[in-house]
């Protein structure tokens, strides 16, 4: 006879008192993805070049429209998440989001950047995105330097879904006068 396990999913809430009692501190590489707590994959050398390569790219041609918002959670009450994204481009805001993190109507543009996580990312992540509404995914595929952009969130999925090859160019949604090619965000 099988036995069925019943798991608790946290709430966003209990997610962030359980940091506040210091239950959980900020050593723990955990997030919080459809109410349950997960550990984060290490991040590699080429991973995290790749993240401090987008930051500056991202700070140098977007200025003050965005706030480039780096490995840092953000709140997805409506999936009970609390991801910590690579890099998120939020809409600007005088108190650089001190009042608390940016929820799914400050996100202009997310990136994951894939390596050991793509599973994770791809499977488990993007659904959660676009269930929350976020408007614009793009994963970063270190494995074959591509990208794969996902617009029009749906509580299916992304509606619209094409792959970037290196050499091609990606237009950002919430900034059209920004043109990147793969390999400026790649190397």
């Amino acid at each position: 006879m099988a036995v069925m396990l019943r798991r608790y999913r946290f709430t966003v809430d209990e997610y962030e008192r359980l940091a506040q009692a210091q239950v959980l501190t900020q050593c723990d590489r955990i997030e919080l993805l459809d109410g349950e707590i997960v550990e984060m994959t290490p991040i590699g050398d080429r991973h995290a070049s790749v993240v401090a390569r987008l930051t500056s790219l991202f700070s140098r041609h977007l200025g003050n429209r965005s706030i480039v918002w780096v490995q840092n959670p953000i709140q997805l009450r409506v999936v009970r998440s609390m991801p910590q994204p690579d890099v998120v481009l939020a809409r600007p805001r005088a108190d650089f989001y001190a009042a608390g993190k940016p929820g799914p109507d400050d996100v202009l543009l997310l990136i994951e950047v894939m390596d050991t996580s793509a599973e994770t990312d791809r499977g488990v992540k993007l659904p959660l995105y676009a269930r929350a509404g976020i408007p614009e995914v793009w994963l970063l595929d270190l494995a074959t330097r591509r990208v794969e952009v996902f617009r029009q969130p749906s509580l299916s999925g992304y509606s619209e879904a094409h792959t970037v090859e290196r050499d091609d160019r990606l237009v950002l949604q919430a900034f059209p006068d920004l043109s990147l090619t793969v390999a400026d965000l790649l190397g």
